[in-house]
């Protein structure tokens, strides 16, 4: 008989998941499995409400990422309305968003992932986390929470919260930016890029010397999913779908409102979480990555110097075709960091940054209206579906983290059929195995939603803790 190894919970990251890691009779793994247990119901409980509610509901789906819920969900709303916010108010809706990646990029790289490419991955667990990073590199520690800091102010500064915010409405945003708030953030920037640049010199660094995990952790082909400018150029608001080959190839590019035609989603047993996938090669041909790496091997360039200079870097990575190495994610994220810091002080620099007219009227309900930005994790869809009276009678969410679970599975595979030793089991090993999630950087929290009916499991028990009886459901 096999055994069966459960790492519960992964940990350094948000949400709930667990991983069982299936061996033979000589220790080696045969099957892994990335679980994910959670169920968030708000697709279901959100029919009923009026549609401009949305905005306001969905960013309790997350407290790391709700700017991104906030923002899809205005720009469904927007559609469900069929409104076009004025340009300031478009504007200003991306400058709250490159906030939002600002931290959360900001946050992932040095609290998340750092612990293991600062203190290693075999470090002592006790150790091996933020506090460990601190106590190992106090200067460089400081600077990453200050860092995420300020993402959270840029927020603050423009919606009156650093989480759930109820700032952008239907057909724009319900303050306008102050000239004070404007002038500290752009003083801020010059700070937060050298940061960012540290811990890409910080990262570099350490993929040369550790060159062999580089090249053999979870290193596979796929799809890549991202959105993209007219000319090609990397977007994180705005834009049209594009998804390639592993050979860079275009295989398509669409309008996000028309994503339906294009992405459809797979069920597995093992997991509460959706595989999408790309309609026209089906299911798992038409598996992709979204994401940094995604997004970096989608586009054909970046439009702002700094973040333009990287991108040269990794467009030689893999010789001009995409880059296929799972802890790759984590330089593609401080690309798009760079990016977002630089795109912050275009807009911050433009006179309508702080025009007042940040409202357009809508003139009827035209009933539905679908939402699509990058959030820090990937693409991220809100669909809804409105009666007249703009009551919702359907939602729909493909959130990031769903688009990468079938990477996430492939990497967790991966990496415990090269690392785990069921014979000679160390901590260092099951790290690894998270270590391809972590890369990832999922939220499970945004992600699951189910098929038909949960399934439930009921057990009763006595005061003696003996096993009475079983209500089960499938």
């Amino acid at each position: 008989m096999g055994q069966k190894i459960t790492i519960s919970p992964v940990t350094r990251i948000e949400g709930h998941a667990r991983i069982t890691i299936h061996l033979n009779d000589e220790g080696k793994v045969e099957q892994s499995f990335f679980h994910v247990d959670q169920f968030r119901g708000f697709e279901k409980f959100s029919e009923g409400r009026m549609f401009f509610e949305m905005p306001e509901i969905t960013p309790r789906i997350c407290g790391i990422c709700p700017v991104s819920h906030h923002l899809a969900a205005a720009k469904a709303c927007d559609g469900v309305a069929g409104v076009k916010p004025t340009p300031t108010a478009h504007k200003l809706r991306e400058l709250l968003h490159m906030g939002q990646m600002i931290q959360s990029h900001g946050m992932h790289f040095f609290e998340l992932a750092g612990p293991d490419l600062i203190l290693g991955f075999d470090a002592d667990p006790a150790i091996r986390n933020v506090v460990g990073v601190i106590q190992a590199n106090p200067d460089l520690a400081v600077k990453a929470v200050k860092m995420r800091a300020y993402g959270q102010e840029i927020i603050r500064r423009l919606s009156g919260r650093r989480i759930h915010p109820r700032w952008a409405i239907t057909g724009g945003v319900n303050s306008a930016l102050k000239p004070e708030d404007r002038d500290w953030i752009l003083s801020q920037i010059d700070e937060h890029m050298a940061t960012t640049k540290t811990g890409i010199a910080l990262f570099l660094d350490w993929a040369d010397k550790n060159q062999t995990l580089m090249n053999e952790f979870a290193v596979f082909p796929s799809n890549y999913m991202g959105l993209v400018q007219p000319d090609g150029a990397l977007e994180l608001y705005d834009g049209q779908v594009r998804i390639v080959d592993a050979q860079g190839k275009l295989l398509d590019q669409f309008d996000p409102r028309n994503y339906l035609d294009y992405i459809a989603e797979h069920v597995e047993r093992w997991s509460y979480l959706k595989f999408p996938f790309y309609k026209k090669l089906g299911w798992p041909e038409g598996t992709y990555r979204v994401g940094p790496l995604g997004r970096l091997n989608v586009a054909t360039h970046i439009s702002t110097p700094l973040a333009q200079e990287e991108m040269k870097v990794w467009k030689r990575l893999n010789g001009g075709r995409p880059v296929e190495g799972t802890l790759w994610f984590h330089y593609a994220r401080l690309i798009e960091a760079v990016y977002a810091l630089e795109r912050t002080r275009e807009l911050l620099e433009d006179p309508d940054i702080l025009r007042t007219d940040i409202v357009a009227e809508s003139a009827g309900i035209v009933g539905e209206g679908v939402g699509c930005v990058e959030a820090p994790r990937g693409t991220l869809f809100h669909h809804y579906w409105t009666n007249e009276m703009g009551q919702l009678t359907r939602v729909n969410l493909i959130v990031a983290t769903g688009h990468n679970n079938w990477a996430m599975s492939k990497s967790v595979d991966m990496v415990a059929k090269r690392y785990i030793d069921g014979k000679n089991l160390t901590e260092g090993m099951l790290n690894r195995v998270e270590a391809a999630i972590r890369a990832h950087d999922p939220c499970l929290s945004c992600s699951t939603h189910a098929v038909g009916q949960m399934p439930m499991v009921v057990e009763l028990y006595d005061s003696a803790g003996q096993l009475l009886d079983i209500l089960r459901r499938d």
